[in-house]
């Protein structure tokens, strides 16, 4: 293990390496040891050397069915997770934020990859706003009122969320205000503005793809993750081993679930043909059953959203569903279902306005909105 050196019969020297490396061997088989639990207590075994132990964020996206989660520290602020890959490897992932994954439980199946990077929205309108390596939050204003594309007309908080963003970004060392009215804007402000939130933001990116596992999937009447994988029919990234074996098999039942209820058809080369608009019409129909079932325990009637409809009401609460998260919104009169977005959960108990828009809701929250900043 090279921790230890013989400068002379029976004289040596131990390495300063030893107590760290010892002590990473030892959590090594604690986490080796507690992967095979978890995945036995499934019903599942997985050959050890497929395991992989990520030291932060994966490199790449891991995708598949959550095995086991826990706290990482006793301060209960990170998690750790234990993923089932459809790669046919087995990942285990730490310092996961709790709330990425709230709404996830073991067998929900998960995307967990680099951070997010992205940059902002924000930052690309400072830099095209910028004149001479100076922005001006009164001529922001101007070309925001001129051009009025701001949601819900609140132009002066649209502009002071970017002015907030410079704050953020003068504390860093990037941005420099001048005066009141004006800001000195780099010219690699947009590389030092990404760069700032990656440093600040080293926890893996996490995306729930379904909350039911694959046996819950496979009969289910709403839009699965098995079935957006059945419209895009790429099977590259599944092993022939392990969960991406059981992906190809669950896969196959679905087909024949989507066959049998006419929602697919079989030609006589053995080719599946899916009715057209396949998510929407599987997505529509379980909301009418839910919010159906629903009315039943309440005193208002429910109404389905039409795609480009606008809906408003109070924001009351929200419900799971197969086809994924939906936000209740009420009126006197009634209460219909649309997708959440995390941007409105600081609206409950508020009335809230927005567009519904191919599966999606544009919502128009004004000031209290963010505007992807």
């Amino acid at each position: 293990m090279g921790l230890a050196t013989e400068h002379a019969p029976g004289v040596w020297e131990l390495s300063e390496r030893m107590e760290p490396t010892l002590r990473e061997m030892g959590e090594r088989s604690d986490i080796i040891r507690n992967m095979h639990k978890a995945l036995k207590a499934d019903g599942l075994e997985r050959d050890p050397m497929t395991f992989h132990i990520h030291d932060g964020p994966p490199e790449a996206p891991v995708t598949g069915r959550i095995v086991d989660k826990y706290l990482s520290d006793e301060l209960g602020e990170n998690l750790t997770i234990v993923v089932d890959g459809i790669d046919g490897r087995t990942h285990h992932v730490a310092g996961i934020d709790p709330a990425r994954v709230e709404d996830a439980r073991i067998g929900s199946v998960v995307e967990i990859g680099p951070p997010d990077t992205t940059q902002r929205p924000s930052d690309r309108t400072i830099a095209a706003i910028t004149e001479d390596g100076v922005y001006r939050p009164s001529r922001h204003l101007e070309r925001a009122k001129f051009e009025g594309r701001v949601p819900g007309g609140d132009y002066e908080g649209y502009v002071d969320a970017h002015v907030r963003r410079l704050e953020a970004l003068r504390r860093a060392g990037i941005a420099e205000r001048i005066d009141a009215g004006q800001w000195r804007i780099p010219e690699d402000f947009e590389s030092r503005a990404v760069a700032y939130d990656a440093g600040r933001n080293r926890q893996a990116s996490v995306r729930v793809l379904s909350v039911l596992d694959l046996e819950k999937q496979i009969g289910a009447d709403g839009a699965t993750w098995l079935d957006r994988r059945l419209v895009s029919p790429d099977a590259s990234d599944l092993a022939p081993a392990g969960f991406g074996h059981q992906m190809r098999e669950a896969l196959d039942q679905r087909r024949e679930h989507h066959v049998e209820h006419g929602d697919a058809t079989r030609q006589q080369n053995g080719r599946v043909f899916y009715r057209r608009n396949l998510l929407a019409t599987l997505r529509d129909r379980e909301v009418v059953r839910v919010g159906a079932e629903m009315a039943a325990n309440k005193t208002l009637p429910f109404r389905a959203a039409t795609d480009g409809e606008t809906v408003s009401g109070k924001f009351t609460g929200t419900v799971q569903l197969t086809s994924g998260k939906f936000a209740i919104v009420e009126k006197s009169h009634e209460f219909t279902l649309v997708p959440w977005r995390p941007v409105i959960d600081r609206q409950l108990g508020r009335e809230v306005m927005g567009v519904v828009q191919g599966g999606s809701v544009s919502w128009q929250l004004g000031r209290q909105r963010g505007l992807g900043l």
